[in-house]
């Protein structure tokens, strides 16, 4: 299954592997040696790596990859549902079933496929999910990554259904940092946000950056298309585009919290921050036979 796009460039490949439970996983890898690593529990990233083999996303050393538990780290999916705001569980079901490979995706634009690896995973409800959630949809999620490294998330949902349904959805990316006290957000400031640890009173972003001294819980509303993050100490830049995502979910539970997720480390608050790109407040309506498109781009940049 080598749908790498560039036939001539035989470099970038994809391979099929699987994960001590049997579940298979794709390792996208470029042309200069990045690679990414998805699973089909979830349709969840589970591993970024830049050409020099470091770790861009964090996982939990604590974290259980036996569905139905969802993993915790790395990018998943949140669908049809995100956090707890609704009737299913916590973020939705999107993120603990197993999704299938589509051996034959459409192929990608000719402009856009140069050097590019990637992969389709689609997502179709079992008749558990109908009986929680009485919507039928095809969900496909293609992930690619370009010869620059960049990280691309496109998911297409689509309503088969003959009523039309809404839904929220976010991209839950935890990014592996260096410590949560050098970090900073660029991209929210001024911005109204739902606050989660204060039962999600909205309140305005006063600071001119977001930094990070205690637990933060929050879902910021119609942000820009582009959230900066800067490490300081690892002077590294990670840069998220987004559309049709117009929220940004930011998490780090810190430390009190740590102590009581089981599948979390007690100090593992310093190396990571969830942001989160996202279609929360307003949820996403479809009718019979449209389709909706959720796309998320991350990005690495060196910086000083």
């Amino acid at each position: 299954m080598n749908h790498s796009g560039a036939e001539s460039n035989q470099r970038a490949a994809v391979e099929v592997t699987k994960d001590k439970n049997g579940i298979e996983q794709v390792i996208l890898q470029n042309t200069r040696g990045a690679s990414v690593r998805v699973s089909l529990h979830g349709g969840q990233i589970l591993s970024w790596r830049t050409d020099r083999d470091e770790e861009l996303l964090f996982t939990s050393s604590k974290a259980i990859f036996k569905p139905p538990q969802a993993v915790r780290g790395g990018i998943a999916t949140c669908f049809p549902q995100y956090g707890s705001r609704g009737l299913l569980e916590q973020h939705g079901f999107a993120r603990i079933k197993i999704w299938v490979f589509d051996e034959n995706p459409p192929p990608l634009h000719p402009n856009d496929s140069n050097g590019k690896a990637y992969t389709d995973l689609l997502l179709k409800p079992s008749e558990e999910d109908l009986k929680a959630w009485p919507h039928s949809f095809e969900f496909r999620l293609r992930v690619s990554l370009a010869e620059d490294g960049y990280l691309t998330m496109i998911s297409r949902i689509r309503n088969i259904n003959c009523k039309p349904f809404s839904f929220s959805f976010a991209y839950r990316t935890y990014l592996s940092i260096s410590d949560i006290s050098e970090v900073r957000i660029e991209g929210l400031e001024t911005l109204d946000y739902l606050d989660n640890l204060c039962e999600k009173q909205r309140f305005t972003e006063q600071g001119d950056a977001l930094t990070f001294e205690s637990e933060v819980d929050r879902v910021y509303l119609s942000s820009s298309d582009v959230i900066a993050v800067f490490d300081h100490e690892k002077k590294r830049t990670f840069t998220i585009q987004k559309q049709g995502l117009p929220d940004v979910g930011v998490w780090n539970p810190w430390e009190k919290k740590s102590k009581s997720i089981v599948d979390f480390g007690d100090e593992e608050y310093k190396k990571m921050l969830c942001i989160d790109g996202a279609a929360v407040e307003k949820p996403i309506t479809l009718k019979p036979g449209e389709e909706w498109t959720g796309r998320l781009e991350l990005t690495t940049v060196p910086s000083t």
